[in-house]
């Protein structure tokens, strides 16, 4: 029997779903998880009071308070885009004087995920896997006759807790993200994308230098130290001279096997000893401002109430919707 949890709207239980043709629900008190992990997240808190769809919203901000990545930025693709706080940020850091281009009808963002998101204004919105070329080609034809000058992804897969799996299959995503870029990236453009740190950093450090001159590593104020997420920040697109989009993957596996050995992985054990490789790595934000790993009181009225705040845009069709209505018909004895 195999058996799965899937967290409920209840943050203080789980519920346990059996796959033998039988579901059964379990409350299972959780000592403290509601108010440490939801109720004084700060950023979380800030995000709803704000108008920001997540916190990860203020990642982006804070990179670009160091990088000025939004500067003279007109047209943006943001891959993994859902629930929508990067393309919020995008729509609000770009020119309100460029919002169209070419084609007077075209906004200048478009995003893409696969899962389905509430309309944000001046973004086309695109349901699809960012791994399938298909999807590259719909973002192409949006942005015919105009190059993006920034591309973003804050995508990550659902995690195993196998760091270095967790790490490989990001990695294969922000090179799906890099399939993208090389096709509708300006020269001089910038893309940054979600990490997460591993042994294998310094390859996929290397790979994309092949097609930016600067590459940093950045780690936000508002992503937990305790998480191995951080930023790759690549800036001036400049991919090798003659460099041919359907050539990328061979490119790539020449990074990892600098010998050209055919019998060799792609792997950045090469990158080790004399051939090491010193990544740059910068911490973003105000260092002297909310810490994402603390939990801070709730701010409470005079009469010692606290509002709490509903989401800025709730999900349109989350995963976890089909537990949440067997808790609700639960609860209604149906």
């Amino acid at each position: 029997m195999k058996t799965s949890l899937v967290v409920t709207s209840n943050p203080e239980t789980l519920l346990a779903v059996t796959c033998n043709r039988e579901t059964r629900i379990v409350q299972v008190p959780v000592p403290g998880f509601g108010m440490v992990g939801l109720g004084k997240d700060i950023y979380y808190r800030k995000a709803k009071e704000e108008g920001w769809r997540a916190r990860s919203a203020f990642k982006l901000l804070q990179i670009d308070e160091e990088f000025n990545i939004f500067e003279g930025v007109k047209h943006v693709v943001d891959l993994c885009a859902a629930p929508g706080s990067w393309s919020q940020c995008d729509w609000d850091s770009t020119d309100p004087s460029h919002h169209m281009c070419r084609d007077q009808d075209l906004p200048l963002i478009v995003a893409i995920d696969l899962q389905p998101m509430a309309p944000i204004e001046g973004v086309i919105q695109v349901q699809g896997d960012i791994t399938n070329a298909r999807t590259a080609e719909v973002v192409i034809r949006h942005f015919d006759g105009c190059k993006a000058d920034l591309v973003v992804c804050d995508g990550a897969p659902d995690v195993t807790g196998l760091h270095d799996m967790d790490e490989f299959v990001q990695s294969q995503l922000i090179l799906a993200g890099l399939t993208i870029v090389t096709h509708i990236l300006k020269n001089g453009g910038k893309f940054i994308a979600k990490i997460f740190r591993g042994k294998d950093t310094s390859l996929l450090y290397c790979q994309l230098k092949l097609f930016f001159t600067e590459v940093t590593l950045a780690k936000p104020k508002s992503s937990r130290n305790s998480s191995i997420e951080a930023f790759a920040v690549c800036e001036n697109y400049s991919p090798p001279e003659g460099f041919n989009e359907k050539d990328l993957h061979r490119l790539l596996e020449k990074v990892g096997t600098p010998s050209g050995a055919d019998d060799l992985d792609c792997s950045s054990g090469w990158l080790e000893g004399p051939n090491k490789v010193y990544i740059p790595f910068l911490a973003c934000g105000d260092l002297s401002g909310y810490d994402s790993d603390r939990s801070y009181p709730l701010p409470k009225a005079p009469d010692g109430s606290y509002k709490i705040l509903d989401p800025v845009q709730p999900p349109i069709d989350p995963p976890y919707k089909r537990a949440l209505e067997m808790k609700k018909a639960s609860n209604h004895g149906v």
